[in-house]
């Protein structure tokens, strides 16, 4: 197709965040490059290491960024882009600004908000949640990453996953030693101290030569456990590779992309249920689900058994060739041509 200059809206970067959205942003902008268009990345971090993108970089201040992150966007000059992609904070930009404006929604706050500690984080994320239906009003189209999130947003129809670069996520040879892998924060809603605590009292004791490796910041020391910190793309696809077990016990994901990178890595999946999980597992079909009380036995037994850990690599594989991240880029050239040719951009 004609190379397009893509705007493209993104308070998370890998740079500056571990959420995921900033990941599968950063992930997306590069296919897009790749596919000969122009993007440019408007966000709150810095440019993000790997970036084949222009970034540019929206400077805050002071409390409720993400609020004032969105007040700042209506002053940008949009008038070069082609297509406005926005992943969130565009739900001032209600009047035409570029020929084609998408929203895409990796989830949603509503169901955040019912699972969040705290009522002033319950209350943000609720306003948040309004921002998103918002959104929903103002862009030219919407899209979400999965069907569960349809719950709240039910007149938005199209579904585009979020995607994996399958030629970086792939089997590797395994680690020599039972090894279990966690991604995502310690405390908050990736629960890391919910399976450092089922390690240290169940599975340590079960399979003394296992080991717990915490891809964290924020997690403590702990025998047996590795606090690997922050590590680089390419690390970080080999230890999904090498490792055995890939659990991550979240309370909610609106879709979940270290599921998806552990599937197409070859490492089974053991998550507790949230919406995220039970989706991308087709309710427990490519992974173990399980309640957080019968987290440490699920994974001591498939830390046991080779068979289970196979079958589950190999269904996980063939559904990973679904989330392709150039076949996700590609779903998106298509809804930015329709919508140009809409307004005779094309």
């Amino acid at each position: 197709m004609t190379p397009l200059s893509i705007a493209m809206i993104s308070y998370y970067l890998p740079s500056g965040s571990k959420i995921g959205v900033g990941y599968q942003v950063h992930a997306l902008a590069n296919a897009l490059v790749e596919k000969g268009h122009s993007v440019t990345v408007f966000s709150s971090c810095r440019p993000s290491e790997g970036a084949m993108y222009r970034t540019e970089t929206v400077p805050l201040s002071g409390s409720n960024r993400t609020f004032k992150f969105a007040l700042r966007l209506r002053h940008v000059d949009w008038t070069p882009f082609d297509v406005l992609h926005a992943h969130g904070d565009d739900y001032w930009l209600w009047r035409r600004r570029v020929p084609a404006h998408v929203r895409t929604l990796h989830g949603t706050c509503f169901e955040e908000a019912l699972r969040i500690q705290g009522a002033r984080e319950r209350l943000r994320m609720f306003l948040l949640g309004l921002s998103e239906v918002l959104a929903s009003l103002v862009a030219d189209r919407t899209v979400l990453v999965s069907e569960n999130t349809r719950r709240w947003i039910p007149w938005v129809r199209t579904v585009i996953p979020n995607g994996v670069d399958l030629r970086r996520f792939h089997p590797r040879e395994r680690s020599p030693h039972p090894s279990v892998l966690f991604v995502g924060t310690y405390l908050r809603r990736k629960r890391g101290k919910l399976l450092m605590d089922e390690f240290e009292r169940h599975i340590k004791s079960a399979v003394p030569e296992s080991e717990l490796w915490m891809v964290s910041e924020d997690a403590p020391e702990r025998p047996g456990v590795k606090v690997l910190g922050r590590v680089t793309d390419q690390e970080l696809a080999d230890l999904y590779g090498r490792a055995w077990v890939f659990c991550l016990p979240s309370t909610y994901e609106g879709f979940g992309i270290p599921y998806i990178e552990a599937m197409a890595s070859g490492c089974p999946v053991v998550a507790t249920r949230n919406p995220g999980s039970v989706e991308v597992t087709r309710g427990a079909e490519l992974g173990l689900l399980v309640e957080d009380g019968r987290l440490g036995e699920a994974i001591v037994c498939l830390l046991r058994s080779a068979a289970e850990r196979e079958r589950l690599a190999s269904a996980g594989l063939r559904a990973a060739a679904g989330y392709d991240l150039r076949a996700v880029a590609t779903a998106y050239e298509a809804i930015y041509t329709a919508l140009l040719q809409r307004t005779g951009r094309q």
